[in-house]
């Protein structure tokens, strides 16, 4: 159950909720390219971002809208773009650039099915490793998932947050069903929801050096256009944000990149339990298919079968620790998803063998029903 606090009741489908959601936390720039099922996302604020002062912009295609996005952002604005899976694919490089020049936005990806043009406008849940590791090269991930508008909402929020936070592009999956549907939603008075903003520079211009370690371990990147001048990169490079070919600092240049996530991964994992507490079958299940997994785990609980839901929401860095942990109280896992198991194989890592981890698995463009789950749950009972 969503803990918002109390405010404006809507109704509203998930695509414009994660819209609204990106107005509360303070976008104003968004840069995008149509493509079904994300459309709505940029429809909504084409129309609401000039209102509020803020920028829209239709670019020629996915990647340079990613590259206005980062562009934006380097200004000192907050930049959202969204997309599908063949948009998302096209985004990977530069979201790498992201990544490396340490640029925070936010990127949505409305999923659809594949591999390529695959099915427009039926749900799946293919992009989950894409997500972690679409992009190439070794560096941290922080990607999360929403089963409802209202979790769409506070989870574009939390996107931008954690954005902000730690300098670097944050991913937002929902699907299709989870984008299409509307529902109650409640939008909290402004300040209700904390919004974070980046750091910005102790020092004046003449001292300032972009990348310069930090105790954080988060670099403050200054706004262009304040008088700070700094290089921005794609290639590895030093604390100046010039590229070198040293090799210790080539090294120390990619483990940054994965100890800034890593070692703050207890704050940036999240996951909701329900009626796990004395269950025997975990099912384990995100964005939509979670709402089908509750109700598979309240029915079966009727039946007399002890069951719980495990919903992560926060999908990279995966809750591994929480896994095993859970795999130490349950005989099995049922792990349900619009895809072949992209997310059980990491179950499976988590659980250590200490449980069993079977699957409920659908690519036909369908929804996976109660139903279905329900049955392997008193399969495996």
């Amino acid at each position: 159950m969503s803990t918002t606090p109390k405010g404006k009741v809507i109704m509203i489908a998930g695509n414009e909720a994660c819209a609204e959601g990106a107005l509360y936390a303070g976008c104003r720039f968004f840069a995008g390219y149509p493509i079904t099922p994300s459309s709505e996302i940029a429809e909504h604020l084409c129309r609401k971002l000039p209102r509020l002062g803020g920028k829209f912009i239709q670019m020629e295609d996915e990647i340079g809208a990613m590259g206005a996005v980062i562009g934006a952002s380097l200004t000192g604005m907050k930049a959202l773009t969204a997309t599908s899976g063949p948009g998302f694919s096209l985004k990977q490089e530069n979201i790498g650039h992201a990544v490396m020049a340490e640029v925070p936005c936010v990127v949505v990806d409305v999923q659809r099915g594949g591999p390529s043009t695959g099915t427009p406008t039926l749900p799946a849940q293919m992009d989950v490793q894409q997500a972690r590791w679409g992009s190439h090269g070794d560096h941290g991930v922080i990607c999360l998932s929403a089963a409802t508008a209202q979790e769409t909402f506070e989870q574009t929020i939390r996107a931008f947050n954690l954005a902000e936070t730690y300098m670097t592009p944050v991913l937002l999956l929902i699907d299709e069903i989870v984008g299409h549907t509307t529902e109650k939603m409640v939008i909290p008075e402004p300040g209700a929801i904390e919004v974070v903003n980046r750091a910005k520079p102790a020092v004046p211009p003449a001292k300032y050096v972009p990348y310069a370690p930090t105790e954080s371990g988060i670099p403050v990147l200054a706004d262009f256009g304040t008088g700070y001048r700094y290089n921005v990169t794609g290639l590895c490079h030093t604390e100046t944000g010039f590229p070198t070919n040293d090799p210790k600092r080539i090294e120390a240049n990619i483990l940054h990149l994965t100890d800034k996530i890593e070692r703050h991964r207890d704050e940036i994992m999240r996951w909701k339990a329900f009626r796990l507490d004395d269950a025997k079958i975990a099912v384990f299940a995100y964005g939509a298919v979670a709402r089908s997994a509750r109700r598979a785990v309240i029915e079966a609980r009727e039946a007399g079968i002890a069951a719980g839901l495990f919903e992560p929401t926060t999908l990279w860095p995966f809750p591994y620790e929480a896994i095993l942990e859970t795999a130490g109280r349950v005989k099995a896992f049922v792990a349900a998803e619009m895809n072949l198991g992209q997310m059980a194989r990491e179950v499976e890592l988590g659980a250590k063998c200490k449980a069993e981890v079977h699957r409920v698995n659908r690519v036909d463009g369908d929804p996976i029903t109660p139903k279905q789950i329900l049955e392997k749950i008193k399969e495996v009972a």
